[in-house]
């Protein structure tokens, strides 16, 4: 491991943030480092706590469009520490170069890569056109709802411009900066419950089966082309996760039966659509049923615009590759944040750790996403990309 001396500042950062231990929804104190760095250059803080969760809102510059950093402090529990190589909240960097660590890759490294990149540019350009913004929650791994969700409608409340949005979610796949994240697919949660007559397995016509009901139905939601998606999403996915019924008993024929599903639909399909054309083959089946809906999030898409050319441009001008753009992947806060009306992309470390045992991510990465995030400030706020 690197003495203290040979650390980067984004690492160092990193490696402070990493020490906490903040499962959702505890930050234990990684907000409060964060805002010192931010109001140490001219930042405007302003602490956003709902429920037990801890959210702010900075900014800095008065005029033009908004760049918003967006993510968030909190990490998913590490399990038992005697799994790991090294403890997880005792940050470290090994023999090859990773920086160990529970959050490393989601995402406290992307949140010192954005802090150090905003300090080079702001000291490099005071008077700097545009305004840059963070957007941090200690909710993203858990219930989402006292997060940036309230965060938004904060802003919306507030009428706050928010014109483009930069989440650290770790975007890439093989090597830094090879995807960048321009949209999400929306998720759809349902929970069925399908009313039978409970009965002896040895009388079955004085009993109802639900789960003989609802076979066919399910085979048909399962076959059911939902769309064909278009050129940046799949079609949409339905996946059944879940079917419970039954007393436990082998001669009892069951009363109920409760299937939970989900969609995972794109731009081509709204979730009313989803749900009115679900209940209408569930009706053709003649079922008794009870459904509940819970909208996840709608699909966002940033398909084109000035946050898509210069983050393109700042990985090709970085690293020396173009990133490929992808819809793939479950729900971001960006489903939010886009509900703005604001361009978002997602682009961060390497994906292929996060939330497993022994999270890493390549420290000399943490450098590199740094400079592409300063060089994306560059091109909107000093190169004349963004719009007034």
């Amino acid at each position: 491991m690197p003495t203290t001396e040979a650390r980067s500042p984004t690492l160092a950062l990193a490696i402070d943030l990493l020490s906490r231990p903040s499962v959702t929804p505890d930050d234990m104190g990684c907000q409060a480092l964060m805002i010192e760095r931010l109001e140490a250059i001219g930042f405007h803080v302003e602490r956003l706590p709902f429920g037990d969760v801890e959210n702010f809102w900075a900014t800095r510059g008065h005029h033009g469009p908004v760049l918003a950093f967006a993510g968030h402090t909190d990490v998913v529990p590490s399990g038992p520490h005697v799994h790991w190589d090294t403890p997880p909240f005792e940050p470290c960097i090994d023999d090859a170069g990773m920086l160990r660590g529970r959050g490393a890759a989601d995402m406290k490294g992307s949140l010192a890569a954005m802090v150090t990149a905003v300090e080079r540019f702001v000291a490099a350009h005071p008077d700097h056109h545009g305004r840059i913004a963070f957007l941090i929650t200690s909710d993203e791994e858990g219930p989402a709802v006292d997060g940036t969700r309230a965060v938004v409608e904060h802003l919306r409340e507030a009428h706050e411009r928010l014109d483009y949005c930069i989440v650290g979610e770790p975007s890439s796949t093989d090597h830094l900066g090879d995807v960048i994240k321009n949209g999400r697919r929306g998720s759809l949660g349902g929970v069925l419950h399908i009313k039978g007559v409970q009965g002896h397995v040895a009388y079955p016509h004085l009993a109802r089966n639900p789960i003989h009901q609802a076979m066919p139905a399910l085979d048909a939601l399962v076959r059911e082309p939902w769309d064909t998606g278009n050129a940046f999403f799949p079609a949409t996915s339905f996946q059944i996760s879940n079917i419970r019924a039954g007393t436990g008993a082998t001669n009892v024929i069951p009363g109920d039966v409760e299937v939970v599903f989900n969609f995972r639909f794109s731009t081509a399909v709204t979730h009313e659509r989803l749900q009115e054309r679900t209940e209408a083959l569930l009706n053709a089946h003649g079922l008794t049923y009870q459904l509940d809906w819970t909208l996840n999030g709608d699909p966002f898409l940033t398909a084109e615009g000035e946050l898509i050319d210069a983050a393109v441009a700042g990985v090709e001008a970085i690293l020396g590759h173009r990133p490929a753009l992808s819809t793939s992947g479950g729900t971001s806060d960006g489903r939010f944040i886009a509900s703005l009306g604001s361009q978002v992309v997602e682009l961060g470390p390497r994906n292929a750790t996060i939330h497993k045992v022994n999270e890493c991510v390549r420290a000399a990465d943490l450098d590199d996403l740094s400079r592409v995030y300063e060089a994306i400030l560059a091109r909107l706020f000093v190169n004349g990309t963004a719009q007034p």
